[in-house]
This record gives C-alpha cells, sequence and structure tokens, in this order.
C-alpha cells in the first residue's frame, strides 16, 4: 500500500482517508445471553461506518450481542468463508453483492432467508430467495475539478483520453469496486475488451488492492482520477462543504453495485438471524446508509435524503450482468485482463 497504511476498502473510510487517521477496532459489547456473528467489511464497522449505529439499534431489540468480524472487501469476505467450509463462526455474511452471488450459493453454505423483501427497491429489480440487498451504488470516474477542467464523458472517452491524465484503479482479484469496473468495461466493449484494456493501461498510475488505496492517492492530490461510486462526492459536498471532487457521467450508462447479506446454514440461531435480515430492510438499519455507507438504501420507506444527494449524476442506464454470467466468466475475464494489463 504505496501511501495508506490501512486495510479497508469500502466508502466509509472517507472520514478515516480525509483526516489521515486509522480506524479503531469495534469496542466489545456488555454480554447478552445471545451472540449474533456477522461477518462484513471492515469499513461497515469502523467508527465512521454504519456498523456501531446498526448494532445498538439492533441490541435494544434483540435481548442479544452482535458481534462482528471484519475483513478488506466482499471479495475477502468469499475467500475467507471458502477456506472456513461449514467450520465458519459467522451466522451472517453481510457485504456480497450480486456479482459474486452466484459463487457464493455454490459453496453450498447459504441458507433461504425466508423474510419479506418487498420493502426493498433497487435499480432495474433484484429478488432472491438467499440474499437481500440493503445498499446499493453506481460506479463511477470520480475526478478532481481543480486539476481536471473537461472530465471523460463516456467509459470510451476514458479508455481513448489523454494518457498523462492519469486514474487509480482496484484490483478486480481483491476488491468489488475493481471488479465492478472489469463487468463495466465487458458489458460496454465485449469481445474487444482486452484491446481496450490495453489502451486504458496507459493511463492508469497504479492498481491498488481496495477502494481506500485508490481513493486515498485521489484525495491526497497524486492523481486527479479514481474509480469509485456516483455517491462519493456526497461525503465531500456534507461533510467537507465541498464542491471540488465530482462524477463524471458516462453517456453508455453506469454499471450498478447491490450489496447484499446472506443467512449461514450451520447459523447457531437462524430465527435470531432471520430478525437481523428483517431489522435490515427496516429504517433502524436503512437510515444509517446514506451518511455513513455513503450508498443509497433500498427501503421504499426510508427517510429523505440529505440535499447533496440531488446533485449526484444520476445514471440515465444502469448496467448489470446476472450473478450466473459473472461465475461463468470472471475467471477468464480476469485473466484476460492480467494480460492486457501486463503485456507491453
Amino acid at each position: 500500500m504505496p501511501i495508506l497504511d490501512m486495510q479497508f476498502s469500502r466508502r466509509a473510510t472517507l472520514a478515516a482517508l480525509a483526516l489521515g487517521l486509522s480506524l479503531p477496532a469495534l469496542g466489545a459489547a456488555e454480554a447478552a445471553d445471545k451472540t449474533l456473528t456477522i461477518y462484513t467489511y471492515e469499513s461497515f464497522i469502523s467508527e465512521w461506518g454504519p456498523g456501531p449505529k446498526v448494532k445498538t439499534a439492533f441490541e435494544e431489540t434483540c435481548g442479544c450481542t452482535v458481534k462482528f468480524v471484519g475483513v478488506e472487501d466482499g471479495v475477502a469476505l468469499l475467500t475467507r468463508l471458502k477456506l472456513e467450509g461449514e467450520n465458519t463462526k459467522a451466522d451472517l455474511v453481510l457485504g456480497l453483492d450480486t456479482n459474486l452471488v452466484a459463487e457464493a450459493k455454490a459453496t453450498g453454505l447459504f441458507d433461504t432467508h425466508g423474510i419479506d423483501t418487498s420493502a426493498v427497491q433497487v435499480p432495474g429489480g433484484y429478488s432472491d430467495d438467499v440474499f437481500v440487498p440493503y445498499d446499493y451504488g453506481h460506479f463511477a470516474v470520480v475526478y478532481d475539478t481543480q486539476a481536471i477542467k473537461t472530465p471523460p464523458t463516456s467509459l470510451k472517452d476514458l479508455v481513448e483520453g489523454d494518457p498523462s491524465v492519469k486514474i487509480a484503479i482496484e484490483d478486480p482479484r481483491t476488491s468489488t469496486p475493481g471488479l465492478g469496473l472489469l463487468l463495466w468495461m465487458k458489458s460496454v466493449y465485449g469481445d474487444q475488451a482486452a484491446e481496450a484494456w490495453g489502451r486504458l493501461k496507459d493511463r492508469v498510475l497504479t492498481v491498488t488492492p481496495g477502494w481506500s488505496e485508490a481513493y486515498g492517492l485521489f484525495t491526497k492530490g497524486e492523481v486527479p482520477m479514481v474509480f469509485s461510486y456516483t455517491t462519493s462526492p456526497a461525503y465531500h459536498m456534507v461533510e467537507e462543504k465541498s464542491d471540488r471532487y465530482q462524477a463524471a457521467r458516462f453517456s453508455e450508462g453506469h454499471y450498478i453495485q447491490i450489496e447484499v447479506a446472506g443467512l449461514l446454514k450451520n447459523a447457531p440461531d437462524k430465527d435470531l438471524a432471520r430478525d437481523f435480515l428483517k431489522f435490515m430492510v427496516t429504517p433502524g438499519f436503512q437510515d444509517t446508509i446514506p451518511t455513513n455507507n455513503w450508498m443509497m438504501p433500498v427501503s421504499k420507506t426510508s427517510a429523505p435524503l440529505p440535499d447533496a444527494f440531488s446533485k449526484l449524476v444520476q445514471p440515465e442506464k444502469t448496467l448489470l450482468m446476472s450473478p450466473e454470467e459473472v461465475e461463468k466468466n470472471r475467471k477468464a475475464w480476469i485473466d484476460e485482463w492480467l494480460g492486457a494489463m501486463a503485456a507491453k
């Protein structure tokens, strides 16, 4: 990690990056009769993330202790589950996305949730009997308006633009945003994706393991563009009262990330785990998402969004591949990416 000595890779670390702070571990909860163990990504349970508020709100109703276990990213979550197998200590996993759910189901570790998700609403729709969505966001190139006066207006514009104007991106092998960019490129370029990567690589300053490393380079002024989310500028507008960082609107549309949670078959208390999934789509959870995870809530009954969200890029077209297509092709597409990025 060239700049930041931090291991998180998600949006809720924005405050830490801006302040140059490292995040403390979530404190132990008071003892309770029951414990609910949730695997998630580290920024979710950071001081600035939704985790502490979610934990407090759910513990007030459940007579239990919520124990969060953090790893770097959604890809790392799936890798850990595969390593632990049926011996995993998790009751729930929160932080995979729809690009990983088919692969997650193939492990045989997840059970059907059996809860009502009629209050859930995401662009393009999403319904599944195993995984419950809790937020979403569209990927975007975020740029520094003090460094770039004419941002790219399409993926083609980004690929074919001035190679001296650099971007930081994330590795699709370790990062869900990195995988999102890979799928966005494939959605637009299809069989010509390798050629497009070959042209884009000259604009890539660095490929980081996760989102926080890339965004840290960006906010420190070491690169004028970063691969992030249309919602990222809202953090700067709300917390820093600044319009300096903006997302570029792309004419081909924007690839969406829908984050989900799932119940493990070997969960010691499935009723308690399902209670959390029900809670997850209520205002007690959903209202923490916009200004703590800096993503969009999925509940139709969520509180009104801050005014800053009305200033964000609103994609005219949402791109999303099916989980089955991603599972079938992910390895081959990553190999294609590796080959293109390594070619001279």
